[in-house]
């Protein structure tokens, strides 16, 4: 039986390739936007000062936390730091008045 011998330099650029594409992570757009049909009746409180640092890396930008409802209180997510989409911009989340109470627009991405 024969055996295939593959040059030094061959394997290496296999493992690479391979630890390369390792990180490659395809991820759909995002789920549709999301509103809460059912009214929350405790108003959201203000919005918090957040302290925005430098971008992690060129043309990031920053997306401002929300007060968010888990069916009981808000809950404050905080804001993070986000590479732009080309062809997109940024729909930031908020609350509406809406009668007796208030309903929750989440934050999404749009087409422009």
């Amino acid at each position: 039986m024969k055996t295939l011998r593959l040059p030094r330099l061959a394997l290496m650029a296999a493992a690479l390739s391979t630890l390369a594409l390792s990180g490659c992570v395809v991820a759909p757009a995002g789920p549709p936007p999301q509103v809460r049909y059912e009214p929350v009746y405790v108003a959201p409180p203000p919005p918090r000062v957040e302290v925005v640092g430098v971008a992690p890396y060129p043309g990031h930008f920053w997306i401002g936390g929300y007060w968010g409802w888990n069916g009981r209180a808000h809950h404050w997510v905080p804001g993070h730091w986000s590479p732009p989409r080309h062809g997109h911009r940024w729909e930031p989340h908020r609350w509406e008045r809406h009668g007796d109470g208030w309903r929750e627009h989440h934050g999404r991405w749009e087409r422009h």
